[in-house]
């Protein structure tokens, strides 16, 4: 007897799911492996193998789990599922904020108010059957399928092996994901399997505003934060242009970078979005009279194919573009000011460097004990971006005599892009759903190489050369100082990946909701044929081998 197989039946299993609120870093994301792990622990595969089912501890006390369903024992070839439970907080649900976490009573609450709905929202609540609540379609739904596809491995429905793997954590940095990558490799070696791919079910991006195209994804984009320490010189607010104010360091940067598209990548039709500006702020900690001479600037920019080395080299031009603009600017308001006093102006020079380049001139200055003495008074209660920004204002600090300055660094996360667009398996595998959803369901799908939602599918892979990931490396103050990624387990996974996911509309909002006809019926129907042709094409492929 089947538990998560109707209709009725996996909208259930996604209400409980969501009724667990799972908030990145609240109890709840401890705590909602409970539930997975109680659920699958029902069915009798679990019972006679409990080996196969696991629950792996991070240092904070939140957990991982995967689930191996063999299909026999001498069976290699396997599909990896993998999703994430962890949910954004829901303050921007107002007055609705109690049923957010609660699908069936805000649907109908919803549904009783539509008029008053965004005009959006009510559209698709005409033409559709919608079901509302945080994490209905960011991913509670992928997770609820994935189980269901484990129940059906369970009784023999696949021609190979299901191996399920849900994380916490990647709403934030990933940690969840970056921890499992090394239990893939493990279970991989344990069990004898060969990856045939790795499945997840993120649900479908808008690429705009009212964007209801039907995609599905041959990878994941690429992201880096890229950050800007500026170091200017201190002064008495009454003398001004005897110092130079970081804050107007800061905001020279922020101006260039700020959606330029120079950093924009294109593959194909696709592009990446342009550079925002995700912090900023001066690093004074009380209010003086002296002007701001320490100030950040940190910016999220999309990955495509670019790498890390040319980034650095890019967000260089750029540095050395501003402290220009910073240095002429200061020169000709110095020069007015002039005509008015007998002060005299003093040319100035704005230093750019990396904090690669800034800790080499440290340690041959100050040498090795004093640098890493320095570095390693860190502050483990503050996130990473804030441990980044005092690891680079520390060091700054300490070689203030090359002041004033810009530090171009790297702080966390740092997720790699992938894509198996150009995979055969994949490529082959995308145009033949394209053509089954055509002529079944009279539904038009795009192929994207990249799912711009961010997601963790970066980390099953590497595409980047050493001296690339070392660009990026060398430039992360908190690099193995809290974060890192398992760089050689993801070489050793590199396994072609591909998203195919629910219909979905405004994920991180309180209008979040999931198309659930599609959800429940289109799309089993659609993960079932793409695990029968992924375990079809792995036995030609390996035919073909033979052959040969």
């Amino acid at each position: 007897m089947f538990k998560w197989k109707s209709k009725e039946q996996l909208r259930q299993l996604l209400c409980e799911l969501v009724q667990v609120k799972s908030v990145s870093g609240s109890q709840a994301e401890k705590e909602f492996p409970d539930i997975v792990v109680n659920k699958l622990s029902e069915l009798a595969y679990f019972k006679e193998n409990p080996g196969h089912l696991n629950r792996t501890y991070l240092s904070d006390g939140r957990s991982f789990i995967s689930a191996l369903v063999k299909k026999s024992p001498n069976t290699k070839k396997t599909v990896v599922l993998i999703s994430h439970f962890d949910v954004v907080d829901v303050q921007d649900y107002g007055k609705w904020k109690q049923y957010a976490f609660d699908p069936e009573k805000l649907t109908e609450q919803f549904y009783s108010i539509k008029d008053d709905l965004p005009e959006a929202v009510q559209v698709d609540m005409e033409s559709g059957n919608w079901l509302f609540g945080r994490g209905t379609m960011d991913m509670k739904c992928g997770l609820a399928l994935h189980m269901s596809i484990v129940e059906r491995a369970t009784f023999g429905e696949y021609d190979g092996n299901i191996l399920l793997l849900t994380v916490p954590d990647e709403e934030v940095n990933s940690e969840g994901m970056r921890a499992a990558v090394p239990k893939l490799v493990q279970l991989l070696e344990e069990h004898n399997l060969e990856y045939t791919t790795i499945l997840n079910s993120e649900p479908m991006f808008s690429n705009f505003p009212g964007d209801k195209n039907n995609y599905f994804y041959t990878g994941s984009i690429g992201k880096a934060l890229p950050g800007f320490l500026c170091y200017g010189k201190e002064a008495h607010v009454g003398e001004p242009f005897g110092g130079l104010n970081a804050n107007y360091m800061a905001s020279v940067i922020t101006a260039e970078m700020e959606l330029n598209t120079d950093f924009c990548e294109k593959v194909g039709e696709e592009i990446t979005p342009p550079p925002t500006n995700l912090i900023y702020h001066d690093l004074k900690t009380e209010y003086s009279t002296q002007i701001s001479h320490r100030a950040v600037t940190l910016f999220n920019l999309f990955l495509f194919e670019r790498s890390m080395t040319d980034v650095v080299s890019l967000l260089q031009q750029k540095a050395i573009k501003a402290a220009n603009e910073i240095e002429q600017s200061y020169m000709n308001k110095a020069t007015k000011y002039s005509q008015h006093t007998e002060f005299t102006p003093q040319e100035l020079k704005v230093k750019v460097m990396t904090y690669e380049e800034n800790y080499e001139y440290a340690l041959e200055k100050y040498g090795e004990e004093k640098v890493e003495g320095l570095l390693s008074n860190r502050d483990s209660e503050k996130d990473d971006r804030k441990r980044t920004i005092d690891l680079v204002d520390q060091l700054a600090a300490l070689c203030n005599e090359l002041a004033p300055m810009i530090v171009i660094f790297f702080a966390p996360p740092f997720y790699p892009a992938i894509s198996s667009g150009k995979n055969g398996l994949i490529s082959n595998l995308v145009n033949e759903l394209k053509q089954y959803t055509h002529e079944t369901f009279n539904l038009e799908f795009t192929i994207q190489n990249y799912f711009a939602g961010i997601s963790d599918l970066s980390y099953v892979g590497l595409n980047y050369e050493n001296s690339s990931i070392a660009s990026l490396i060398n430039n992360m103050p908190v690099w193995d100082k809290g974060y890192s990624l398992p760089i050689g387990d993801m070489k050793k996974l590199n396994v072609p990946v591909l998203n195919i996911g629910p219909v979905g509309r405004d994920p991180h909002k309180w209008t979040e909701r999931l198309d659930a006809d599609f959800a429940f019926e289109t799309l089993v129907g659609l993960l079932d044929l793409t695990i029968e042709k992924l375990f079809a094409a792995h036995y030609e492929v390996n035919e073909q081998i033979v052959s040969k």
